[in-house]
């Protein structure tokens, strides 16, 4: 198998669909010899949040030492970053040898008409294989959809269950309720493991409170009104939490003090179980935690802003953090959508802070939302729409609203199928300004 076919192999995977559960799961991991049951975990959950908190932690344990495994998904920019270990992905090599491996295994199983295992529960059996060849001691795991019955659950040697923010998402599957949807989170907690988890609506914080003591485990909440002397800014933000002073991050959006202090106790915790780790180590992970998509400056001329937000909660936390960092200033939106998703809701949180808003199709095409329907939806509430007929055409409309005016700003958002796409765009487009702008000034 070559990458080329490793790409298209997976692809073909989408004929499999989502199928929550773990059945297929034991049995395919059975087949490759259990891998989970040698790694240790941080295994984290949560609406929105949980992969901003996987970037904080593995940063961190990688600075103080560790081998550290990372597994998240969606990504943004390649495939393989699903698969990480000390912040480098899985070389082509790699990926194909490992999926190789879990290809025959999968095979296997449909040819005794057992269910063909799924795209995601593949991945994480790949991720699994690769970990233990990689040797890490501690492997942070995000979690799919869900928790109980996602792919990742099969595992039993969960260091830390750590929750980020549960709101209202995939309500068909994971429940109509708050308190259904976070039960189902907190399916991830196992017996005597360590509990962290941000502070919660009242609902939210009885079920994992009640879950937590089913297992015997030690719940502590990662509580953001403890956090002192915060101050927010577009370069860095600082806030001060138990006997930490003055901690430096530099990712972006009133939200991430919640998600740093969620990675202080969890940290905290780990030292309880054997893996310390040194201040000025966690100082430095905070410091050089990236997250691409997450209220991610990608450009400086206008201020170019991408951000994953593709539900209501998420929504309504951009929507705070435009207010509080961008008051008064002119706002451009570029938005594409996945139709499964609540988009009227991200509309309505979002639109009034806009002067004119780019609509344009992601590239998943069985499940995007056309970029012409969605700006339908956005002109029952906004009167200044356009549809773009690619990402690059939306790119180029937003630069030229935005003028010269350097107080403008342009928002990005929505699903993180297109934004990879986008943040190439931008980027490319700003490294060709800095190069013609050395130029003139040689000349």
């Amino acid at each position: 198998m070559n990458y080329r076919e490793a790409m298209a192999y997976v692809e073909e995977l989408g004929q499999y669909g989502s199928v929550m559960g773990l059945v297929s799961m034991r049995e395919l991991c059975k087949r490759l010899g259990n891998p989970q049951e040698e790694l240790k975990f941080v295994h984290i959950a949560g609406t929105n949040g949980k992969g901003s908190i996987l970037a904080y932690v593995s940063t961190i344990l990688q600075k103080a030492g560790y081998r550290v495994g990372r597994y998240l998904s969606p990504t943004v920019r390649d495939y393989r970053e699903r698969f990480q270990v000390n912040g480098r992905m899985i070389t082509q090599a790699g990926l194909c040898k490992y999926l190789e491996l879990v290809r025959e295994a999968a095979e296997a199983m449909a040819a005794e008409e057992l269910p063909h295992p799924t795209a995601f529960e593949i991945e994480t059996a790949v991720a699994f294989l690769y970990f233990l060849d990689q040797q890490c001691e501690i492997v942070v795991l995000e979690t799919g959809l869900g928790g109980a019955t996602d792919a990742t659950n099969i595992i039993e040697t969960t260091l830390v269950a750590a929750f980020a923010s549960i709101s209202r998402d995939h309500m068909g599957i994971l429940g109509d309720t708050l308190e259904q949807i976070a039960a189902v989170k907190a399916g991830i907690i196992k017996n005597k493991c360590y509990v962290i988890s941000v502070r919660q609506s009242p609902e939210v914080m009885k079920v994992l409170r009640q879950a937590a003591l089913l297992h015997k485990a030690k719940f502590f909440t990662a509580d953001v009104e403890r956090a002192r002397k915060i101050r927010y800014g577009i370069t860095k933000q600082y806030f001060s939490y138990d006997h930490y002073k003055d901690l430096a991050i530099t990712m972006l959006g009133q939200f991430q003090i919640d998600n740093a202090v969620a990675a202080v106790e969890i940290v905290t915790a780990l030292g309880k179980l054997g893996y310390p780790v040194k201040e000025e180590q966690l100082r430095l992970g905070f410091l050089e935690t990236k997250w691409t998509g997450r209220f991610d400056v990608i450009g400086r001329r206008p201020l170019f802003i991408a951000d994953g937000a593709h539900n209501e909660d998420a929504s309504r936390r951009l929507a705070e953090s435009i207010r509080f960092y961008f008051t008064n200033r002119r706002i451009l939106y570029i938005m594409g959508m996945l139709k499964d998703k609540e988009y009227e809701k991200v509309i309505q949180n979002t639109f009034e802070l806009a002067e004119h808003i780019i609509t344009v199709t992601p590239p998943v095409c069985e499940r995007a939302l056309h970029a012409y329907e969605l700006a339908q939806t956005v002109s029952m509430y906004h009167n200044s729409v356009t549809v773009a007929d690619s990402v690059q055409e939306a790119v180029e409309i937003a630069y030229l609203l935005a003028g010269q005016d350097k107080e403008t700003i342009i928002i990005a958002f929505g699903s993180l199928s297109y934004l990879g796409e986008l943040i190439h765009i931008v980027e490319h487009r700003d490294t060709i300004r800095r190069d013609s702008h050395g130029r003139s000034e040689q000349n």
